[in-house]
């Protein structure tokens, strides 16, 4: 079966599949629907969809917004789906990930009844025998899951991260889709499948898989802990793994004020600007010095503590650099920052961001006009997120792939300079970024890490030297014996291979009913067997059949619009 079939057919999906493209239909992209073809890949003896004409209220919304109703519309896999989105202006021009940065996750909260049922199917015992106190309503309920404060035996103060029943169930149905369309588009819709539409579906099923796995969460914020062990402006909430798992998250109850709460905060006498430099320094600390961040850190997830300390919760969605992805970076925002655009270009050639299409000579002009609308601008005046914003903004029209977390740090950057400037208008990152830089710069060139560096290498070619022969010795007996093979893939060639898949079994299917027609014209010819108003009855039920298969042949010739 060739690779386009890889459709999810089971009876759920199906029905999914009629609910997401009857509701792009009902938002006005039909048109997009019919590129797929979907149609001919899920045959169940009806049309998949209507393409009815737009409803008039729409007509007036632009195609962006329309498609942030679509993935409210379609439910929490989807505004999942869109919130991911939004942190890729790699893919996405900017009015898209303006709109899709509306999409919100509330809804309904669940019954106690059912919270007490993950809570027992989790953890063994119902929440009474578990908690001195679990309150009944919840603080907040998201589409994963929702959160109850409790209070243990013990007299600590607790909240409970729940995840919605079924939840799972629900995500997987429609990742299945979403891997099936992206098929369909990779094949049918070029303009799209530029951008990795398979690629993005798995990102998002990585991500949204370990969003939704609390043992996986209350790790990272393990990790989170013992990084910020030392640290007398950060708090990190404890987490307590005899009432956690994989369906609950419990974790100490931490009182404090938002950070984008500015009144309350200078009503109790915080400073705000001592706030905006501890906030800064301890996210930089996250991505420069241990590689892990918070890739969430909008105000609703940022508490202040008494003594002005920095607390961030919710650590669902987190950024990952390695070494290698961390030197780059610097590198990237060295030359940026000293306003080298050569450098720039060398280092986007050497991490093999550069796609061999790319027109270098137009890219050179665009970075050399970027550089020049900041070059009068003071150093301590250059926004971060802007300055990041409108180059990732030129990297992406001439399709330069940047990694996810490179996106996600983008996007938090934006964030914390917002937040930063909120509380101090004269709070500038850049300033907070340079020793990080510097102090990183100074520890890559140092003996001891040169020295790493160099038995990194040494291991590495001493690997190959020893792997060497043996890999030649296999390939020259292949060579002897003829096994030689070589793989080749055929692009381009699938939707020839579907339409003469198609062609075949409409001409097997005609000859049939041809067959069943002239068989029947015999059978009419003899005068024995039983008889129907004279005629003989095989005769008439061979006519028969041929009439309905003939029928049910026109209409699939008519409904893929192809005579």
């Amino acid at each position: 079966m060739l690779p386009i079939f890889r459709v999810n057919r089971n009876i759920r999906t199906i029905r999914r599949y009629r609910t997401i493209l009857g509701v792009l239909i009902k938002y006005g992209f039909g048109h997009f629907v019919e590129q797929l073809n979907i149609d001919y890949y899920l045959e169940l003896g009806k049309r998949i969809v209507t393409l009815d004409k737009i409803p008039k209220e729409l007509e007036r919304l632009s195609q962006p917004q329309r498609l942030r109703l679509v993935m409210e519309e379609l439910g929490p896999t989807f505004i999942k789906l869109g919130q991911l989105l939004s942190t890729r202006p790699d893919v996405l021009s900017k009015d898209y990930i303006q709109e899709f940065s509306k999409l919100q996750d509330k809804v309904p909260a669940v019954s106690i009844d059912e919270v007490n049922a993950q809570i027992l199917r989790e953890l063994g015992h119902p929440a009474e025998e578990l908690f001195a106190e679990f309150s009944k309503e919840p603080l907040a309920a998201a589409s994963i899951a929702q959160v109850h404060r409790g209070k243990l035996k013990s007299g600590e103060e607790v909240v409970l991260k729940v995840r919605r029943p079924a939840i799972a169930k629900i995500v997987e149905t429609d990742i299945d889709v979403m891997m099936g369309l992206a098929y369909l588009i990779e094949q049918h819709v070029p303009a799209v499948a530029l951008y990795n539409p398979i690629g993005l579906v798995k990102e998002f099923r990585r991500n949204i898989m370990r969003e939704m796995n609390f043992t996986r969460e209350g790790r990272t914020i393990d990790r989170f802990a013992v990084n910020f062990a030392d640290s007398k402006t950060v708090y990190t909430p404890k987490i307590f793994w005899d009432y956690s798992g994989e369906l609950v998250l419990t974790m100490e109850y931490v009182p404090g004020i938002k950070i984008s709460d500015v009144e309350e905060l200078r009503a109790q006498g915080y400073d705000l600007k001592e706030i905006a430099r501890r906030g800064a320094d301890a996210f930089l600390k996250q991505v420069l010095d241990y590689g892990l961040f918070h890739a969430d850190p909008h105000p609703g997830n940022v508490f202040i503590l008494p003594g002005q300390i920095i607390c961030m919760l919710d650590y669902g969605m987190v950024g990952r650099l390695g070494r290698d992805l961390k030197d780059q970076l610097i590198d990237l925002l060295q030359a940026l920052l000293s306003k080298d655009v050569e450098r720039i270009i060398s280092q986007l050639l050497y991490s093999g961001d550069l796609i061999d299409d790319s027109d270098l000579r137009n890219l050179r002009r665009d970075l050399h006009d970027f550089i020049e609308d900041y070059y009068d601008i003071v150093l301590q005046d250059i926004k971060v997120g802007k300055l990041l914003s409108e180059f990732i903004e030129i990297l992406t029209h001439y399709r330069i792939h940047f990694p996810p977390d490179y996106m996600l740090l983008a996007r938090a950057l934006v964030v914390m300079e917002g937040v930063g400037r909120q509380l101090d208008p004269d709070f500038n990152m850049i300033s907070h970024m340079r020793p990080y830089i510097k102090k990183l710069v100074i520890e890559r060139f140092s003996p001891k890490s040169i020295s790493a560096q160099a038995g990194h290498i040494a291991q590495s070619y001493a690997a190959l030297v020893k792997s060497l022969p043996h890999d030649v010795k296999v390939f020259l007996n292949r060579l002897n014996r003829n096994q030689f093979k070589i793989d080749l893939e055929h692009r381009g060639l699938e939707k020839l291979v579907t339409d003469l898949d198609r062609s075949s079994n409409r001409v097997s299917f005609a000859v049939v009913i041809g067959s069943l027609i002239v068989g029947s014209s015999l059978v009419m010819q003899i005068d024995k067997g039983p008889m129907i108003l004279g005629f003989p009855l095989l005769g008439l039920l061979g006519y028969l059949i041929a009439a309905l298969l003939g029928l049910w042949l026109a209409v699939g010739i008519l409904r893929s619009g192809r005579l």
